[in-house]
């Protein structure tokens, strides 16, 4: 069983498919799309959110991360500087997965792979209404007439009953 196993093999070697990756997905930046088939665009889209994000955090040690996974420095360069600065103030979704169909030879299903173009605009907040907490009530003492009396509020109290 492979409980708790996550990711596809997809019929590679860990080694090959580690190179199929770092291949992919500098091809993705390179060309800013990429049409592959639907397992192996879901599984590049993870690693290339990552990088996108580390291309956000724009530190040294962030560019060394990024250059021990993809070899060719133009493509890093371009990652930190143009890639970056397009998804500043978006918090995430860098790429979009859009299936095309079946492939003719072997009827795999083919997607494309895209960096994401439209400006980021964040949805408005939706206003939540207040919790509902009971309203504490005013407390109102009842005074009988003979304490009223004794208080000296018996004028009132007769003038109130009289109208």
């Amino acid at each position: 069983m492979r409980h708790l196993k996550t990711g596809r093999k997809l019929g590679r070697t860990s080694s090959h498919r580690k190179a199929l990756f770092r291949n992919m997905v500098t091809s993705l930046f390179e060309h800013e799309r990429i049409q592959t088939t639907d397992a192996k665009a879901k599984d590049v889209r993870r690693v290339a959110e990552k990088l996108i994000t580390l291309g956000k955090r724009g530190d040294l040690g962030s560019r060394r991360q990024a250059l021990s996974y993809i070899h060719d420095k133009g493509v890093v360069h371009k990652l930190f500087t143009e890639i970056s600065e397009k998804y500043k103030e978006r918090p995430g979704g860098y790429t979009r997965i859009m299936k095309l169909g079946n492939r003719r030879g072997d009827n795999a299903p083919i997607s494309i792979l895209e960096l994401v173009q439209e400006a980021y605009a964040p949805r408005p907040a939706k206003k939540k209404p207040a919790p509902a907490v009971a309203k504490p009530q005013p407390v109102v003492e009842e005074v009988s007439a003979v304490e009223a009396v004794a208080a000296g509020e018996g004028a009132e109290i007769s003038e109130q009953t009289e109208s």
